[in-house]
Parts: C-alpha cells; sequence; structure tokens
C-alpha cells in the first residue's frame, strides 16, 4: 500500500474527526467525543491554533492522523504531547502508524522541544507494542 504523510490542512478537519471518532468506538468510549467540526477546525487553524497534526493518504483518502501540541513542565521546558494517532482498520501493519510517529518526533526535534510524551490504554496491546518497536517501554 503506497501512502504519503503531509501536514494537516484545514480541509481535513472532517475527515480527521471521522477519525477521531473512529478512535472513540474502539475505545470503548463514542459518546465521549464532544468537539464539534467548527471547535476542531478552529483549534487547529485559527488565529490561535493550539494543535498540529499530520495525515496519511492512500490515493487521496486520509486513511491516519496523528494530533499533537505543545505542553509546558517546569522541570523540563517545552515538551510535545502526541495526542492520538489513528489508523483506520483497514490500513494498519503498512508502517502508517510508524511514519505519523516519526513526523511527531522530527516536529519535536525542529522545535527544540525538550521531549515527546503520549499515554496508551492498559488493555491496548497493540499501541503498547506499537511504542515498544521504538524501544519505549510502558
Amino acid at each position: 500500500m503506497k501512502f504519503t504523510i503531509r501536514k494537516a490542512e484545514v480541509r481535513d478537519v472532517p475527515r480527521m474527526l471521522e477519525l477521531v471518532r473512529e478512535l472513540a468506538v474502539f475505545e470503548k468510549e463514542p459518546e465521549a467525543v464532544t468537539v464539534t467540526l467548527e471547535h476542531m477546525r478552529e483549534a487547529g487553524f485559527g488565529p490561535y491554533p493550539v494543535w498540529v497534526g499530520w495525515v496519511a493518504e492512500v490515493e487521496g483518502l486520509i486513511v491516519g492522523i496523528a494530533v499533537c501540541y505543545e505542553r509546558y513542565s517546569t522541570w523540563k521546558g517545552r515538551r510535545l504531547y502526541l495526542e492520538d494517532i489513528v489508523v483506520t482498520e483497514e490500513a494498519r501493519g503498512k508502517r502508517i502508524g510508524e511514519e505519523l510517529f516519526r513526523q511527531c518526533a522530527k516536529y519535536a526535534v525542529e522545535k527544540n522541544y525538550a521531549g515527546m510524551l503520549w499515554q496508551v490504554l492498559d488493555w491496548n496491546t497493540d499501541a503498547i507494542g506499537f511504542y515498544e518497536r521504538f524501544g519505549f517501554g510502558t
């Protein structure tokens, strides 16, 4: 499966929100997503954006996303928080998530952040294995 990774654009937000909702279903919390399309669009592309993201495309269809934002540690300084990596079920196992993760890490280096953080649900063994492949334990 040939795919491309690029920085998210405002036109991508509707599909990105669909994938966020897909993730919520997977995490058994479909009602927990209350963000609106307008809010997500404004938060990413308004005058004061709070998140940055990347999308993975296959033949023009977005099959994966990564969403990050800056956080601050009084001990470490600015750090990048990886909120979500989502890859559609059909596109998993093609290294798309890996490339999205690498884009986030590259961005953290470019911004001279003191590190990158994320969380994984303790029952999501696939996600735990994903990060362990990079040398990160839980």
